[in-house]
């Protein structure tokens, strides 16, 4: 009987010991458990979005695009990363201009563009020869210029932004839609500026409707034009829409038909656009492009 209560004596004693274990394995693992579960509530604050503007410095206009730049910078807290659009004979200069002003502590990528890429798409137009300058075009070729954004903003660089352009960038782009724009005739004062600048805000002002293949593309004269002066793009539409080929495709109907030139109202590079776009972009809100509100030769 000694000897059975000895027994039993050791086995409690092992079953409290093990009991004691399996405790002092568990208690360490929660604690670790809470600790990676309070690190992954954190991560969402230490990866605030990117928003991407893009903005084209020409040669003779580097004040006027530091303009723009300084105006987004002033009036938000958005993380933006700007994309400073150049020639390769102003890239240095553009460094130049940014880190020597208070605008060394944005974050900025320069960027080359290369007008080969527009040889035989350009009519030569000797009427107003500043609007055939390369960088017009570069809204035409955002996805070969900006590469790991789903949504991009393209502003002209004659744009001072007195808004949180985070606003801007929360636009929202309908399915199927590759770009945003602001209609012309939105703007309650849109039919007293169109007396003043003539028909700049219809279709009519800048394709030529005697020409056959602007008759057949089926669109009135008198619809309300966009311009693209100011636009929220989704590069993943325009790449499966292929946008860029198309406004490629209008250009060089238009070097071999002459169907739209500098003498109209919106120039060489607002006309494929509103082609292409025809129906099929969304709207932004008109108070983030207001026109004609001055202008300097």
């Amino acid at each position: 009987m000694a000897l059975l209560r000895k027994i039993n004596q050791v086995l409690l004693f092992l079953l409290v010991l093990t009991l004691c274990g399996i405790l002092y394995k568990k208690v360490p693992k929660a604690a670790v458990l809470k600790q990676e579960a309070d690190d992954d509530s954190e991560s969402p604050e230490d990866t605030e979005e990117e928003i991407p503007v893009v903005i084209c410095a020409a040669a003779g206009r580097l004040g006027a695009a530091m303009a723009t730049i300084n105006s987004i910078y002033s009036n938000t807290d958005a993380n933006i990363v700007f994309y400073v659009v150049g020639l390769r004979n102003t890239l240095s200069r553009i460094r130049k201009w940014i880190e020597h002003s208070k605008l060394k502590e944005i974050n900025f990528k320069i960027v080359e563009f290369n007008p080969v890429v527009l040889k035989g798409k350009i009519r030569p137009d000797s009427s107003r020869p500043e609007l055939l300058q390369p960088l017009n075009f570069v809204r035409f070729y955002l996805p070969l210029l900006i590469h790991q954004h789903e949504k991009v903003i393209y502003l002209d660089d004659d744009v001072i932004v007195q808004g949180d352009i985070q606003e801007l960038y929360d636009t929202t782009l309908a399915l199927g839609h590759a770009a945003a724009f602001s209609d012309d005739c939105d703007l309650p004062s849109a039919q007293d500026n169109n007396r003043l600048v003539g028909l700049q805000n219809t279709y009519m002002g800048y394709l030529d409707y005697r020409k056959k293949t602007i008759k057949d593309l089926g669109i009135s004269p008198s619809t309300c034009s966009f311009n693209p002066g100011v636009m929220v793009a989704n590069m993943t539409e325009w790449k499966h829409q292929r946008i860029t080929k198309q406004l490629e495709k209008w250009m060089q109907k238009n070097v071999e038909e002459n169907l739209y030139s500098s003498s109209l109202g919106g120039g060489v590079a607002t006309s494929p656009m509103l082609i292409v776009f025809h129906g099929k972009y969304s709207t932004i809100n008109p108070l983030w492009h207001i026109k004609h509100l001055g202008s300097c030769s």
